[in-house]
């Protein structure tokens, strides 16, 4: 059931310029366009974008924490699709936590506001009582709060990155998007967003084989996803046998995205054809070893903060200037995604749950920080 009436103020976690802390009366955000959604939270996601803009200061004093939740609509904005979403509807959405924009908004609350845009409609979501749930279909709160981020991220990097579509084969046998003989890596293939980023190349066909650079612990889960192969990062000669045996991979996405796993990716790839290396911290060529730099190989990015269509300002200073065409493409992306989802292609990564609401925050930040999430999702039930 959803909440019949709004209180005027709720719990959120709040960015008090040192840590993130729960604090109580704070705001119920409003509709800041006549596209949203207020959302009743009913379960969120931890993500390291989370501690980062806490850690490094990015968001301001004072700022509702977190992007991924999953919960009830319960206002609509007047210019909302009635097709698509009414008071009542359970979804699960990416919100921009930690703003300098919009502070008085976040995941780690009661309420968030969320855009229609790009939300995730679902049916007949229950609540999780388990306290770690392998991974499996879309059938709680909490295990659709684990997909914003992580799926976002992967589906439109396939399509304003890649430029693959995403649609779901209408026979067994259809030529891959990108070729018969095609070949994706992905560096971080254990990753939330490399969990996903194989669940999208795979059911919408885009290249024959993925390969895959994870821990060895992690080889039959990713295989069932749809990884052609592993190949384990702790092996010191892993870029050399990667190359020995794939040697014609064009597209590759370092999930990683730090700079040694930046240039170890670099190196995968056909040096001298057109090749696409992308990461998820807007690295450039500067961060490449001089040694391996080639201009044949294109380096792209995915900032997810731009999916709405606003200039993005932080409190470090730094700027993502307004990106109209990812913004046009992650909208048709995020409708797609929707139809992979009600088709059963889409399996949520292992979850732990964390049963005590926004209470398991700071809990749950910390423990991302220092890699205890490794391979596995950490959720609040709120």
């Amino acid at each position: 059931m959803y909440p019949t009436t709004i209180p005027e103020t709720m719990q959120a976690i709040v960015f008090d310029g040192e840590k993130a802390v729960l604090e109580k009366n704070v705001p119920v955000p409003k509709l800041g366009k006549d596209t949203d959604l207020l959302v009743k939270v009913k379960a969120v996601a931890g993500n390291p974008t989370d501690w980062k803009h806490i850690e490094y200061k990015i968001g301001p004093k004072g700022c509702i924490v977190g992007c991924d939740l999953s919960g009830i609509v319960v206002k609509v904005g007047s210019k909302v699709d009635p097709e698509k979403f009414k008071v009542g509807d359970e979804v699960c959405s990416f919100v921009h936590g930690c703003a300098v924009l919009h502070p008085e908004n976040g995941a780690f609350a009661e309420y968030s506001v969320v855009s229609s845009l790009v939300a995730l409609k679902l049916e007949n979501l229950k609540v999780e009582t388990k306290d770690e749930v392998p991974e499996g279909p879309i059938v709680s709160f909490e295990s659709a709060a684990s997909l914003p981020v992580a799926l976002y991220t992967a589906a439109v990097a396939s399509t304003y990155i890649y430029h693959n579509k995403i649609e779901i084969p209408t026979t067994p046998n259809e030529v891959p998007q990108n070729g018969k003989d095609s070949v994706f890596l992905i560096w971080g293939g254990a990753t939330s967003v490399g969990q996903n980023m194989i669940q999208v190349l795979k059911h919408t066909n885009a290249y024959s084989k993925i390969i895959v650079v994870a821990s060895k612990k992690h080889e039959k889960l990713l295989k069932e996803y749809g990884a052609t192969e592993l190949f384990d990062y702790h092996e010191p000669d892993v870029v050399s046998k990667i190359k020995a045996k794939y040697p014609n991979i064009h597209h590759a996405l370092d999930t990683v995205s730090i700079i040694p796993t930046f240039n170890d990716t670099y190196r995968v790839v056909v040096p001298d054809e057109k090749s696409i290396v992308g990461n998820l911290m807007n690295y450039t060529s500067e961060m490449i070893d001089a040694s391996i730099l080639n201009d044949k190989v294109c380096l792209s990015s995915i900032l997810l903060y731009s999916i709405s269509g606003e200039e993005i300002p932080f409190a470090n200073g730094s700027v993502i200037p307004k990106n109209p065409e990812f913004v046009e493409i992650a909208v048709k992306t995020m409708n797609d995604v929707n139809k992979l989802i009600y088709a059963n292609k889409i399996k949520h990564m292992p979850l732990k749950i964390f049963h005590n609401g926004l209470e398991d925050i700071p809990e749950i930040l910390h423990g991302i920080q220092i890699g205890k999430n490794s391979g596995v999702k950490f959720i609040a039930s709120i």
